[in-house]
């Protein structure tokens, strides 16, 4: 500043400055700042309230998955081990029993031996042959039993007073066994594939007609009151609510008619055919067979037990929009 302006200008000398201090080159002259080192902010006594300035920090290499996918499979394994050890309890005593003659190893082979028969019937395609004849027929009575049920049952369900009026009537004929009605199946048939496919439509009918019924009766009637003061239409109300909040009753009755549709087919066979699972178990039993009769009833199992793991993850796959309970 001029003096006209009133003010006093000093020179800084070189005496001024402390062994301390330094004079910091203009702005112009200073170096560039290395954008990779860190940096830090001094604060004064008037800036204790300020948070200080947070250390930039360099992006390191991603970790392993190995710390979170050991325990996953740990637990898979686990998990695999305690459903599995009353299976292999099982299969110990089965075959440790005849050994020790505990029971009559001519009416109850060792296992191994049973696995061996199971083996050779693989390997000379009886068993293959069998197996699809069996499937064909179960296949295709369970689902026409599907086709059929699932719609009736949503229908009468859906209108009470038709449930009301079918009700004693379809007690009957949940009430009446299937293998009971097998001769009048045979006598109208005949011994063909129509009478085993019938019996088996019969056998699993009723079990998924009357899950579905109770499934629409029985669904919350908070949803459907929250639905109806939305006002949505019948069609729209029945796709939007009744028919996801049945999904699971309904599978229940499927499930259980894939377990008869074996179970009765097998008896069926055993009466009259030419192929089948069935017709292996009775014509090992004919011809003294044990270990082959006790294959082709482990292989009935397997497949049993395959069927209802397949309608699991339908069912899983279906109602996927449920939440999963929390214990």
């Amino acid at each position: 500043m001029s003096l006209a302006s009133g003010s006093r200008t000093r020179r800084t000398t070189p005496e001024d400055l402390k062994p301390s201090e330094e004079v910091d080159p203009p702005e112009e002259l200073q170096p560039p700042e290395d954008v990779s080192a860190p940096t830090t902010t001094a604060t004064s006594p008037a800036s204790t309230e300020e948070p200080a300035a947070v250390l930039p920090v360099r992006p390191g290499r991603p970790r392993p998955q190995r710390a979170s996918v050991l325990p996953r499979v740990l637990r898979a394994v686990l998990t695999g081990v305690t459903k599995s050890v009353a299976i292999v309890a099982l299969l110990l005593a089965w075959e440790l029993a005849p050994r020790f003659q505990l029971v009559d190893r001519t009416f109850l082979p060792p296992f191994s031996e049973v696995a061996d028969a199971w083996w050779g019937l693989v390997a000379n395609g009886q068993l293959a042959d069998n197996a699809q004849a069996s499937l064909a027929r179960s296949f295709s009575g369970f689902g026409i039993a599907v086709a059929v049920s699932v719609p009736l049952g949503l229908l009468i369900g859906w209108y009470r007073p038709v449930a009301d009026l079918l009700n004693p009537l379809l007690q009957v004929f949940l009430n009446t066994a299937a293998l009971a009605l097998l001769p009048v199946f045979v006598l109208l048939l005949g011994i063909g594939e129509t009478s085993k496919i019938s019996i088996v439509v019969y056998a699993c009918a009723w079990p998924i007609l009357f899950n579905t019924i109770s499934a629409v009766r029985t669904v919350d009637p908070t949803l459907l009151r929250l639905a109806k003061s939305m006002d949505l239409s019948a069609p729209r109300l029945f796709q939007k609510v009744i028919l996801p909040a049945s999904v699971p009753t309904i599978f229940t009755g499927i499930r259980l008619a894939g377990a008869v549709s074996i179970v009765v087919l097998v008896a069926a066979e055993m009466i009259g055919a030419k192929a089948g699972l069935g017709y292996l178990i009775n014509a090992s039993q004919y011809n003294f067979a044990i270990p082959q009769m006790y294959a082709g009833i482990v292989t009935i199992s397997v497949i049993g037990v395959a069927f209802n793991q397949l309608l699991v993850a339908v069912e899983k796959r279906l109602s996927s929009w449920r939440v999963p309970a929390t214990s």
